[in-house]
């Protein structure tokens, strides 16, 4: 894959997950006023639920920002599109559609099974 190429799904990347971390942001903001707002348990219950998930979410979105930053890392290195475990290309197929992919589909794969 080409540097400009990987650039691009890059920051779509990045941006993508700003923008969702954003929105949470906000989403959260506006369930603290709510909460400090009179309510019945029914409803406390569920902002506390919408609160945890919404927490959740947005640790998962750091992990992907960073993983996003570890990739423009390798690209700066001049080695994004190589696995971190065996330096082989990763397809730009898989590139394509997981920008941030650090191994090849097998490596990965094995890497999952071994609870990675």
């Amino acid at each position: 894959m080409d540097e400009q190429t990987a650039r691009e799904l890059l920051a779509t990347e990045r941006k993508r997950i700003e923008d969702e971390m954003a929105r949470l942001d906000r989403a959260n903001r506006r369930a603290a006023e709510r909460a400090a707002e009179p309510q019945d348990r029914a409803d406390s219950a569920q902002l506390d639920y919408s609160h945890a998930a919404d927490l959740a979410r947005v640790e998962s979105l750091q992990e992907e920002l960073h993983a996003v930053e570890r990739a423009e890392q390798r690209l700066a290195d001049g080695i994004y599109g190589l696995s971190i475990e065996s330096g082989e290309p990763i397809g730009d197929g898989r590139l394509t559609r997981i920008p941030t992919a650090e191994r090849t589909t097998q490596e990965q794969a094995a890497f999952e099974r071994r609870g990675g």
